[in-house]
């Protein structure tokens, strides 16, 4: 019960967000062992690009949160960590590319899985909710005050 208790503690929406990627690389794995001839480049490939997305988000939460303790500068710091972040993956795709170690395709299909998270967070956020065993709060409205009479 203490990965529990410790996943709980976790930032939820970067535990959902990984989650996602976790599932698009198990489902892009299934694909690749029914489709590609070399299986083994392809998994290292793929899980070394899924790696990198995790990293990313966590690079990316890390960077927001310190652009909204900022306050003024927060758009700079955002920028500087997306150009970093983009400057890494470059760099990574084209050590990838000269020596040929992976496939860089598959490498950035495993990197897209951040993008892909972004539209299956519903559904990974639910998945959460299950697994904690909770449910997200009923929003109700905001009562307005009485506006003051002129005059």
């Amino acid at each position: 019960m203490k990965i529990i208790e410790t996943l709980r503690r976790q930032n939820r929406t970067l535990l959902e967000m990984q989650a996602g990627m976790v599932f698009f690389g198990i489902v892009c794995q299934i694909l690749g062992a029914l489709l590609i001839g070399n299986r083994w480049n392809y998994a290292a490939s793929l899980w070394f690009g899924v790696a990198f997305a995790v990293a990313g988000s966590i690079h990316m939460c890390r960077t927001l949160d310190r652009a909204l303790r900022q306050g003024g500068d927060a758009a700079g710091i955002v920028t500087r960590g997306y150009l970093f972040r983009y400057g890494i993956v470059a760099a990574v795709l084209i050590v990838i590319s000269v020596t040929e170690t992976m496939n860089p395709l598959v490498f950035f299909l495993g990197y897209m899985s951040l993008k892909v998270t972004a539209y299956l967070q519903p559904i990974t956020h639910k998945l959460c909710n299950l697994f904690f065993h909770e449910t997200d709060p009923v929003p109700e409205p905001i009562e307005e005050e009485p506006k003051a009479q002129e005059g």
